[in-house]
């Protein structure tokens, strides 16, 4: 599962950590996480999760991003930082291995800038698309060598396609839709990635994960499919289902994104 929690502990009091708890699922990419271990911690035993092994890549910034995963088996190799200095403490790439039925899966929590076109913003969102994209080209070509397999899930802050946004016309142009920022997803799946919701969903509008605060946008489905889980071919080949797990409604949502869980069977 990959979740954006829109901060770890205002989740906690809407009830989010509860409803991951509940999914009882294997392995949960967190973004947006927002607090220091300590805190992180002290969140999640408290909603039930204490048991889970923790990997967490806090920002130098305290109260901004973050990222982390979370597993019931052990991990290792622990990366954090997408290799680029600039980001080693933006607490936005962190990459863990655990053991499963397929073998090892190096499991990958990401958060990419949300950008603003035309502004120092977006610079920096490319140049972290940039970094992003070379270790998902050595992480893919270590996958082909040894035969492990890797999936990476996060909060892009891109919507691919038409299809994956509502009002696409009207962000045209803009960060989030601009076709620079489209093309590092085309390209990954021209290398050989697969975009695990769209290949389970088909040709369809959505299915969408993040939908404003303001407005009607979440009663009218006005959203944006911009959280993922990319997945290397031999592992993509296994999956079983990839579904969002949207609040019933506006009041019972727990942050402006739904977790999108993708389940994989031999």
């Amino acid at each position: 599962m990959t979740a954006n929690v829109n901060g770890v502990r205002a989740a906690a009091r809407r009830g989010g950590l509860a409803w991951l708890a509940d999914s009882d699922v294997d392995v949960i990419a967190l973004q947006e996480v927002r607090a220091s271990d300590e805190q992180l911690t002290a969140a999640l035993t408290d909603a039930g999760l204490g048991h889970l092994h923790v990997s967490h890549a806090p920002a130098s910034a305290a109260g901004r991003s973050g990222v982390a995963v979370l597993s019931k088996d052990p991990s290792s190799g622990v990366v954090v930082g997408v290799g680029h200095d600039q980001f080693a403490d933006s607490g936005r790439w962190i990459e863990v291995t655990t053991q499963t039925e397929f073998g090892p899966v190096t499991v990958v929590s990401v958060y990419v800038h949300t950008g603003q076109a035309d502004t120092p913003r977006q610079d920096e969102k490319h140049s972290f698309l940039d970094a992003m994209a070379a270790r998902m080209g050595d992480l893919l070509a270590h996958a082909s060598a040894t035969g492990n397999h890797v999936v990476v899930c996060g909060d892009l802050n891109v919507a691919r396609t038409e299809a994956d946004i509502k009002n696409w016309r009207g962000n045209l142009g803009k960060a989030g839709f601009l076709e620079s920022e489209r093309a590092y997803l085309d390209q990954w799946d021209t290398d050989g990635w697969c975009d695990l919701a769209r290949s389970y969903a088909g040709e369809v509008p959505g299915p969408y994960t993040w939908w404003s605060w303001r407005g009607k946008a979440f009663d009218t489905d006005a959203g944006w499919r911009i959280d993922y889980v990319w997945a290397t071919p031999e592992l993509a080949a296994s999956l079983r289902s990839a579904e969002v797990g949207r609040a019933p409604s506006y009041a019972e949502r727990w942050s402006d994104h739904a977790p999108l869980t993708v389940t994989f069977s031999t």
